[in-house]
């Protein structure tokens, strides 16, 4: 569609704004590491094991405690197991409970919050009152003590329990954003327009905070991952056959002096997903809320740096007519003053 002169419409504002975030995070460079870290964790948990001809199940009854060589990359466990398909194995499962605990904590405090907010009176009450209960339960054990009762259902229950304790903190916040939100005309002429409650919740308070809704998802993915993975050290988390992070180093913790590598591999894969969850959610609190202090530090920099000023590919930029013209005047005065 174009304009009557021949112009293109110019383009929405949540384009630009997209556009003015993506420029923000590509400042950042510890953020665009962690984003390439993680891209590079995802491609090896699933592209990675095509490169061996060893599967996480197999055994190498050849070679007991092997060091990494070229048949097996990471080296081998005392059951004659391929530790590099092992930990890619365990890589993919951490990494999507990681990303399923973060999105379903996301959504649960979000309608939560954002109805108690919305609503007040008993109902906020009531919300607020489970939120606080929660909070005040120990998550670690009560996790630890139900997954017992569903462990044949598999890891997927196990998604649940984790996501079940990891949202009330985020709840509270969306609960206060919402209650400022809620005063605005917006929200108010879609409330007298009859505009069901719902609607309004999904449709205009919780698009307005979706910059806290997309970092908390990211952050809850991180810590998701390392809950996971302390969980199943301990027994407690995804039960065999099934293998995460946190199986492989509980297995081989015992032999972790004598064979290191058995530790390092599994162990570092879990500090780099961390870590690159970190930078990126860094990045994403600076890019989608300049007014924070990571934002501000580095305007700060940027300003004392000053503007960069590149050359001309012609030389020294030429006065216009207009001041050749004001400047042959000037001379010429001068002159009949002398």
């Amino acid at each position: 569609m174009r304009t009557p002169a021949g112009r293109r419409p110019p383009r929405s504002g949540r384009a630009s704004r997209a556009r003015l975030t993506a420029r923000r995070f590509a400042r950042n460079r510890l953020a665009l590491c962690g984003l390439a870290l993680l891209v590079l964790l995802f491609a090896a948990a699933y592209a990675g094991p095509l490169f061996s001809p060893w599967d996480h199940r197999t055994h190498d009854f050849l070679n007991f405690l092997s060091g990494p060589s070229a048949d097996h990359w990471f080296g081998t466990t005392q059951s004659g197991l391929d530790l590099y398909a092992l930990t890619l194995r365990g890589l993919q499962k951490s990494l999507v409970i990681g990303v399923l605990v973060g999105v379903f904590a996301t959504f649960l405090s979000a309608v939560v919050g954002a109805f108690a907010g919305y609503f007040g009176g008993w109902t906020d009450r009531l919300l607020m009152g489970f939120v606080d209960l929660l909070l005040v339960m120990p998550a670690f054990l009560i996790v630890a003590v139900l997954s017992p009762l569903v462990r044949g259902s598999g890891w997927p229950v196990f998604v649940v329990l984790l996501a079940a304790f990891s949202w009330m903190i985020t709840g509270r916040v969306v609960r206060s954003v919402t209650l400022t939100l809620r005063d605005r005309e917006y929200v108010k002429a879609a409330k007298y327009l009859g505009v069901p409650a719902p609607v309004i919740v999904f449709r205009h308070i919780l698009p307005n905070m979706a910059s806290l809704l997309i970092i908390d998802a990211v952050i809850q993915a991180g810590v998701a991952v390392i809950g996971e993975s302390g969980l199943s050290y301990f027994g407690f988390g995804v039960q065999p056959p099934d293998v995460s992070l946190g199986t492989v180093i509980a297995d081989n913790t015992n032999m972790a002096a004598s064979y290191p590598w058995l530790f390092f591999f599994p162990a570092g894969c879990l500090v780099l997903i961390g870590l690159a969850l970190a930078f990126v959610g860094d990045g994403l609190r600076d890019a989608l809320d300049p007014d924070a202090a990571g934002a501000q530090a580095r305007a700060k920099g940027r300003t004392k740096r000053g503007p960069r000023h590149r050359p001309t590919r012609n030389g020294p930029a030429k006065h216009s007519p207009a001041k050749r013209r004001l400047r042959t005047a000037e001379d010429t005065a001068t002159e009949g003053r002398r």
